[in-house]
């Protein structure tokens, strides 16, 4: 069986582009996983109690905000390193749709909502890689209470329908159960899927050499994920 964990990283007027994936955690290796994660919190924070206190968020660790104010740039890019190096070490499986909002938007006289579309294109996506493995999933997501009950609703409906209701549509029977949402600062696993997220909203579009030495050491970091492991993005449109 695969543990799914997922999250997003919604659009900005800047950057208007919806992100959403995560990784497919296998489970023969998952408390091997888990101590190393907490051991490079611990390594960080000084202790591996979850707490807000302590929540790996990429964006923040990127950027030296909320509990990472205090800490070097350095140290902070030695950290987001360390976690992919679990990724790539452990050769977790990554799953990304990736959305840009505008040309979605201007495609369909009524688009669907990017979160409901970029989930379900991720458990599609995911499903692809359950039947190849011959496995089944679990998934479990970020607590987004305005869209915890529309996505555990479209879920069901999904599976008692057969398959999803694109015009490919493919059937999600291998995930089992329901959905799964629970509060990242409860769970390091959802914390390495928003910092994996973070990195492809960050650097996947970025083609040429960066000049800022964070930026640079950023994009290796991404160019490594993709590199180090069964790696897909999908775009859409």
């Amino acid at each position: 069986m695969r543990l799914i964990y997922f999250d997003e990283s919604k659009p900005t007027s800047e950057n208007p582009v919806f992100f959403i994936g995560g990784l497919l955690f296998p489970e023969d290796q998952i408390i091997k996983l888990e101590n190393a994660i907490s051991q490079i919190a611990f390594n960080f924070f000084g202790t591996a109690i979850l707490s807000k206190d302590t929540e790996l968020h990429g964006k923040s660790i990127f950027h030296g905000k909320d509990n990472f104010k205090k800490h070097k740039m350095d140290k902070r890019i030695k950290l987001l390193s360390d976690i992919a190096s679990v990724v790539t070490n452990f050769k977790i499986p990554i799953r990304i749709v990736r959305i840009h909002v505008k040309a979605h938007r201007a495609k369909y006289v009524y688009p669907e909502p990017e979160y409901g579309l970029g989930l379900m294109l991720f458990l599609e996506r995911c499903c692809d890689y359950l039947e190849k493995e011959k496995q089944l999933g679990l998934a479990f997501g970020d607590y987004e209470e305005q869209e915890l009950t529309q996505s555990v609703l479209d879920f069901s409906q999904y599976k008692f329908k057969g398959k999803t209701p694109m015009y490919y549509g493919r059937p999600l029977g291998l995930l089992i159960d329901t959905l799964y949402f629970t509060h990242s600062h409860h769970s390091r696993f959802l914390q390495m899927a928003d910092v994996v997220v973070f990195l492809a909203n960050r650097f996947n579009a970025v083609s040429a050499e960066p000049d800022k030495w964070h930026d640079k050491e950023g994009k290796k970091i991404w160019e490594s994920l993709k590199s180090g492991t069964d790696f897909y993005l999908q775009n859409w449109p």
